[in-house]
């Protein structure tokens, strides 16, 4: 690992990550617009801190849409009639680290600590 990559986290990663991206973006309407929305909901809900976790679901995601617009498949057929369960459940099958994991931990700490019960 190069200094820079101290920094800023693994050039590598960055080029994945940008140009999965970059697939999503290049999908013909609906589909992008499809795309951009889940990755946006799992830029807040998904809370992922391991980016290789991250990025085999960005790059999962964009593999969903490409078959999907391949196939013509319409969105509604994709995820239903509730797109956030369709998203949270899209989300829960990529196991990893979240930012959610050390709060949760923060708080039963904090608990443990007001209950007297330090470890």
């Amino acid at each position: 690992m190069t200094w820079i990559e101290k920094l800023t986290g693994s050039l590598e990663q960055k080029k994945r990550y940008k140009a999965d991206r970059r697939r999503m973006e290049g999908l013909p309407a609906p589909y992008a617009d499809a795309a951009m929305a889940m990755h946006r909901y799992f830029m807040y809900y998904g809370g992922v801190t391991d980016g290789d976790t991250m990025l085999t679901m960005i790059g999962d995601l964009a593999d969903l849409w490409e078959r999907a617009a391949a196939d013509g498949t319409p969105v509604r057929d994709i995820v239903g009639a509730d797109p956030v369960d369709f998203a949270e459940t899209f989300a829960a099958a990529y196991t990893g680290r979240r930012w959610i994991d050390k709060e949760r931990a923060r708080l039963v700490e904090a608990m443990d600590r007001a209950a007297g019960e330090s470890t």
